[in-house]
């Protein structure tokens, strides 16, 4: 199951002036389409970016008509059309959530992709919007012509997310003209969470909109720059001896033998923890757990791992994301992959879809290939704001 970002972009903005739409138009050094796929195709949480366009901008996709994230499809004649025809260009992708955002609100954070994503889990549908806090008039020729109370009104914003399969439904049984996917969602049905919007995703809609939003992105761009990320890289190996199980990435699995080590031997936990050390410029699991103190014969792997993402919770990073390649002829590890990530990210305190864990053979080579242990080789990513 994937998640899968669709993003509006057949239309012509005419408020924004003459000239090319909006989506095309040049923005902090690359187009507002450029931004917006941007930070969408970077995030590590979005599997697939599907871009719904005008059958007349085909030229305008560029590099994006061959990245390995991006496809697209034509819109229609109204929002909800496009909408519509971007979820069916999906069906069949295995997609269990969907983002829809409009090309023209460059400036979304990762947080806030983070928090939609999150509340899918425990609701129907999420949205961002931002509590209405000035006074309302209505007009008429120009003059007030009455007020409008306030209270429980909010401005509506995108991403807007939503289980991909219920979508659909509510799109194919509606008759159209939706301002949005919320309205779309909510005549099927649907409850809508609301989570906080952000000032900053502001919708590029008049001309004076491209100035706000360059200096918005400007000052992320600042941002990210005193970013403090690490990359470290863990690699770990141990022996087959007499045993009937194996402990992988926190998971017992029925083996003909076990692995030898001083600890529990979980050769996946162990390069997890290396790489995390690694990242912090702190060594490696002996530094801290030195195999010459008997206290640790036999010890759980989980102690090691949790002192690690401790320590770099105490340095003042986030873990982003963990990657391990466990390397072994048998057992099979894709029937306990699952398992292993849930377990991975329990002790790591992390969302489970940014802990990989798979496997391969080294193709009857070398000693995993004569089945005399399993290696593993794995990454940790660590983020710290300066």
């Amino acid at each position: 199951m994937t998640t899968a970002a669709l993003i509006v972009a057949a239309g012509r903005g005419t408020r924004a002036g003459a000239g090319l739409p909006k989506q095309w138009r040049p923005l902090a050094g690359q187009r507002v389409a450029d931004q917006t796929l941007m930070a969408l195709v970077d995030h590590p949480r979005i599997d697939q970016v599907m871009l719904v366009i005008h059958p007349d901008d085909v030229a305008h996709l560029a590099e994006w008509s061959s990245h390995p994230k991006v496809s697209h499809c034509f819109g229609g004649d109204s929002r909800d059309q496009s909408v519509l025809n971007g979820l069916q260009a999906l069906a069949g992708s295995d997609v269990h959530k969907v983002l829809v955002h409009d090309v023209a609100r460059p400036c979304l954070s990762a947080d806030l992709i983070d928090q939609l994503i999150d509340t899918l889990d425990i609701h129907q549908a999420a949205a961002p919007g931002l509590e209405v806090v000035d006074a309302l008039w209505r007009g008429d020729e120009g003059l007030v012509a009455g007020v409008q109370d306030r209270s429980a009104l909010y401005r509506a914003q995108t991403p807007q997310a939503f289980h991909y399969d219920a979508l659909l439904e509510a799109h194919d049984a509606h008759p159209g003209g939706a301002a949005d996917d919320v309205e779309v969602a909510r005549a099927h049905g649907i409850d809508v969470a609301i989570v906080p919007g952000e000032e900053s995703n502001l919708k590029i809609t008049r001309p004076g909109d491209f100035a706000r939003a360059e200096d918005i992105l400007r000052e992320q761009t600042k941002k990210e720059e005193h970013m403090d990320i690490r990359l470290g890289n863990g690699y770990d190996v141990h022996r087959f001896g007499e045993g009937d199980h194996v402990i992988l990435c926190g998971v017992k699995i029925p083996h003909g033998r076990g692995l030898q080590g001083h600890s529990d031997a979980d050769v996946g936990m162990h390069a997890v923890t290396d790489a995390l050390y690694g990242a912090m410029a702190e060594g490696d699991i002996g530094r801290h757990f030195p195999p010459s103190d008997p206290q640790w014969k036999g010890a759980a792997s989980e102690i090691f791992l949790k002192h690690a993402a401790d320590l770099a919770r105490s340095k003042g990073f986030t873990i982003s994301n963990v990657d391990c390649t466990l390397v072994c002829e048998y057992p099979k590890v894709g029937p306990h992959a699952a398992a292993m990530m849930t377990e991975m990210a329990r002790i790591l305190g992390m969302e489970m879809d940014r802990v990989s864990i798979k496997a391969t053979t080294s193709e009857r080579l070398g000693f995993t290939g004569r089945e005399e242990g399993i290696a593993a080789i794995a990454t940790a990513t660590l983020i710290k704001a300066q």
